[in-house]
């Protein structure tokens, strides 16, 4: 059975490896290659999730990892954004393991830190179209409340993400 724990530093390279491949499984069907590509290394180079594994609140409440038998498959992280809002920034779980209920893990644990930080809402930002995390927040209470272009995207690349939203 897997638990979920505080991200060590030793779990870096899990993450970025988990991260790297939930992101090419997500998105090939929505983002070009080059911007998959483009964002995975700004987001998940080794040394950017090393130095992020720890808590930095309010901003960054460190990464949660779900684990099982020794082995990380999953990763997902949260901060706070404005004193009674609290944001879901990434949450990947192993393509391998998807549908075991470790992204519920995983988001539990950072909606519990977020409520523990103030939060009374949270937020997260799922691609328009994302087959598998849309629908994933939709049944755990978000709900769509604004449309906005994809973090990192230009205009060239035409990416949108939806903002969605639930009471905490």
């Amino acid at each position: 059975m897997a638990l979920v724990r505080p991200a060590r530093d030793e779990d870096a390279a899990a993450i970025v490896d988990i991260c790297t491949r939930g992101y090419r499984h997500t998105y090939p069907a929505l983002l070009s290659s080059e911007f998959i590509e483009r964002m995975i290394a700004e987001s998940f180079h080794p040394e950017r999730v090393a130095k992020e594994i720890a808590p930095a609140p309010p901003g960054r409440l460190g990464y949660q990892v779900a684990e099982e038998d020794g082995r990380v498959l999953g990763a997902a992280v949260g901060g706070m954004i404005a004193p009674e809002a609290g944001e879901l920034f990434l949450l990947y779980v192993d393509p391998d393991e998807l549908g075991r209920g470790l992204g519920t893990l995983l988001l539990n644990r950072v909606i519990d830190q977020l409520r523990a930080s103030g939060a009374t809402a949270v937020w997260v930002a799922a691609l328009d179209g994302n087959e598998l995390g849309i629908p994933f927040y939709e049944a755990r209470g978000f709900q769509k409340i604004q449309r906005r272009r994809t973090h990192g995207a230009t205009d060239a690349d035409n990416a949108w993400s939806w903002l969605l939203s639930r009471p905490l």
